[in-house]
């Protein structure tokens, strides 16, 4: 009896779970050849109409939420829309399973610091290896559904953000780079984006949070009940920009509506947005998801809608899909009832919802004899892709400081110290919506590969800080000859649902650090995990403190990442993707969601703040040193014939992006070349940045002070040098938006700057 109880728990185990993932349109039924949801052959929108036209009423209401029950009459299994995948797989919603085969997958560095790198040739890849371990935990029989609910590409406008750590940064321009080539390296799309979707998607991708959401809890205001007073030139030149380059270049098939309101109105709830927006201007083909419970708190909380089925109606009519929550299956009966909604208006959402899965192939017959099909769930933690999380990591790590050149030690140091909450703590490494990771490596641990014997003490009892060891800390740095703080921030401090009140670091953190720089031997190296940025001014003018490193949250690979660069077996070259601002800026509301600088404020992001900085956007420092040269000619020109040309309040001439159409924008551009060369003694991998600035920039408030125009990332060995070309557009790179939220090209002078190297650039119209 015990050998037949062993051998049936091994078929459990290992039987179950080689079970193929539930499908419909199964050839082996008979009853498949009659239904045309079921003929590849025919176009999806074909398909997915036939499908919803054999489902009852209550069937198609069934199918509005994210948790999709299946239709057994038709064959159709149930569906879970509702799975994440920020950094990598995770199993924090509800349609992915850690409990079969598969019991982890990589988790790549959280995504503030994987932006750091400036790459997008990486995020791309970091996001096809989420794709296909995605695939392949479906393969395992361990999804119950293939939408990913990422990435998160609102703007870091302020630095309080609890989830500022999950986006890449403060750029539009940047953050909608990162947005496309994510979603183009999850959905199995080529790089250039020039492969044909129409077929099959590898994984779907979801951009969110759609729009102007950028505050979760402060000061007793909720993300629940915000109402984002958003002016309209904002709205075009900051807020929408990485949405629409998310759908228009990067094809998503999802999108997330936000919690918050928009001018008064909420987001699900705003056909503007959805309907003419998204779906008109942008042309999206996909699914809008309601962020979860967003469709109840329209009437719930913010009491824009009267009734539940006001809220039913309000959503539906505006574009929206799918809600995450049960409100729909709860009050869409009564909505149509009460003809607050009609049957069109559901049968609107579900084509958009079975066309997503007709297009992952759910409705093929057997997923795994279709393309990715033969993804095997063992792809799933494969040493190559943990090799990228650690490429990622070192990458994306970035020096603030390195006074005297501390750094890199030497790997011969006879004795290290190593003080801090953060230094032994593997779960900090992940930040937020990460799943389990394939393994990690402490920063402790990873430093202890280099010297053998490095005394360790946590310093304080947690991140909080509220009791610190001050005395024991130091007397450990007294006796080491080098000493690495390993502080910062974790999810007690920044996270969903928890913005932050200071930019200090917490309890006695500096009280510690300061102490023991001043008890060691010789200038301390200090480390930052967090995701947000933090005022460490006072570190950064003590000449104790050599050297400061920003990690972000490095993900499962980042304690060895860090101690490579600690040592020197890489150069950093890693660059900030959001300015750090001092703690005074704590007197700005968070609930101001104003970019441009005024009486009495200060603006936001670099692009628009006039006030004091810790580290500006873009700042990473290096073991080696870069010089720029502009190849092109001491002064360039473009021209703009255009038939309407306007002078605004300061007369200067301008032309509408609008009207120049395609074309003019497309024959309005120029090529510059930029020399680049490592005059130092390590070889490199060194991110890029151009800039842009109008000759009159930032005088007004009404133009940036100066604005990203493109980045590449190049590895150059000691003494290399190297040619990099930039295509500088004047629809895409040089417009401004105007009081009214109308993109404009204005004439005069521009200046394009790499580092210190600077090339003047007229514009005449």
């Amino acid at each position: 009896m015990a050998k037949l109880i062993l051998l049936l728990l091994f078929f459990f185990y290992h039987c179950v779970d080689s079970a193929p993932p539930p499908h419909a349109c199964d050839p082996s039924n008979p009853s498949t050849k009659l239904y045309q949801f079921c003929r590849t052959d025919l176009p999806v929108n074909k398909r997915a109409r036939d499908l919803v036209s054999r489902l009852t009423v209550d069937e198609k209401i069934s199918q509005l939420v994210n948790t999709a029950p299946g239709i057994p009459r038709l064959g159709v299994p149930a569906y879970e829309w509702w799975s994440e995948a920020l950094h990598g797989v995770a199993g924090v919603g509800p349609g992915i399973r850690f409990n079969g085969t598969v019991k982890a997958a990589t988790s790549f560095p959280q995504v503030i610091l994987t932006a750091a790198s400036f790459d997008s040739y990486e995020w791309f890849r970091i996001a096809q290896v989420i794709g296909r371990e995605a695939r392949g935990v479906y393969n395992a029989g361990q999804a119950r559904g293939m939408t990913f609910w990422a990435p998160n590409i609102n703007i870091f406008r302020d630095p309080r953000w609890g989830r500022g750590q999950e986006t890449p940064g403060e750029d539009p321009m940047m953050t909608g780079s990162y947005a496309v080539a994510y979603v183009r390296g999850l959905q199995g799309d080529s790089f250039d984006g020039r492969k044909s979707l129409a077929g099959h998607l590898q994984a779907s991708a979801c951009c969110k949070h759609f729009t102007a959401y950028d505050l979760d809890r402060w000061n007793g205001i909720t993300r629940y009940v915000f109402n984002a007073q958003v002016s309209l030139a904002d709205l075009a030149e900051t807020y929408q920009p990485p949405f629409k380059k998310c759908v228009e270049e990067g094809r998503a098939s999802g999108v997330m509506c936000s919690y918050n309101r928009v001018n008064g109105i909420p987001t699900c709830a705003d056909p503007n947005l959805l309907t003419q927006t998204a779906r008109g201007l942008w042309r999206f083909q996909g699914y809008i998801t309601s962020d979860c419970d967003a469709v109840s708190i329209i009437h719930d909380a913010q009491g824009y809608a009267k009734t539940p089925e006001d809220a039913v109606a309000d959503v539906l009519k505006a574009g929206m899909d799918v809600n995450c929550g049960s409100y729909l299956q709860k009050h869409t009966k009564s909505a149509l009832q009460q003809k607050k909604v009609s049957e069109y208006d559901i049968d609107r959402a579900l084509l958009n919802l079975i066309s997503v899965r007709i297009r992952l192939g759910l409705f093929n017959g057997d997923s795994t004899k279709l393309p990715y099909g033969n993804i095997s769930p063992n792809e799933v933690c494969a040493p190559a892709h943990q090799a990228l999380a650690l490429e990622a990591a070192r990458n994306g790590i970035v020096l603030l400081k390195n006074n005297l050149k501390l750094l890199p030690l030497p790997k011969a140091s006879p004795s290290l110290a190593v003080i801090g909450p953060n230094a032994y703590a593997a779960k900090t490494l992940l930040g937020n919506y990460a799943g389990p990771p394939c393994k990690t490596v402490t920063p402790l641990d990873a430093l202890r590969g280099y010297v053998k014997n490095a005394v360790y003490h946590q310093g304080c009892d947690s991140v909080a800080c509220s009791n610190a060891a001050i005395s024991q800390a130091v007397a450990i740095a007294r006796n080491a000859d080098h000493v690495v703080l390993i502080m910062g921030l974790d999810l007690t401090q920044e996270k969903e649902d928890l913005d932050r009140v200071s930019l200090n670091l917490p309890g006695k953190q500096q009280e510690l650090i300061t102490s023991v720089a001043n008890a060691a031997k010789k200038p301390v190296v200090l480390v930052l995990i967090c995701g947000g940025p933090v005022d460490v001014s006072f570190a950064t003018n003590n000449n104790k403190i050599g050297s400061i490193i920003w990690a972000g949250y490095p993900g499962e690979a980042g304690g060895t990442a860090l101690a490579e660069i600690i040592f020197g077996d890489h150069n950093p070259g890693g660059r900030l993707p959001v300015t750090w601002y001092p703690q005074s800026f704590v007197n700005v509301k968070m609930t101001d969601m104003r970019m441009r600088s005024a009486t009495g404020y200060p603006g936001r992001t670099y692009k628009f703040y006039k006030g004091p900085k810790v580290f500006e956007f873009g700042h990473g420092l290096s073991y080696s040193k870069y010089a720029y040269q502009f190849k092109n000619p001491a002064e360039m020109s473009l021209y703009l014939n255009q038939s309407k040309v306007q002078t605004n309040s300061d007369s200067v001439r301008y032309a509408l992006v609008s009207e120049m159409e395609k074309e003019g924008c497309n024959v309005a551009k120029t090529k510059v070349t930029v020399s680049v060369e490592n005059k130092g003694e390590m070889a490199g991998k060194h991110p890029v940045l151009m800039f842009a600035r109008h000759e009159r920039g930032g005088e007004d408030g009404k133009r940036a002070e100066k604005q990203l125009v493109g980045f590449k990332s190049i590895v150059l060995s000691n003494g290399e040098k190297a040619e990099m070309e930039f295509e500088i557009g004047l629809c895409q790179h040089l417009s401004r938006a105007n009081e009214v939220g109308v993109m404009v090209v204005e004439e005069g002078k521009y200046y394009l700057t790499v580092g210190d190297a600077e090339l003047p650039l007229t514009v005449n119209i």
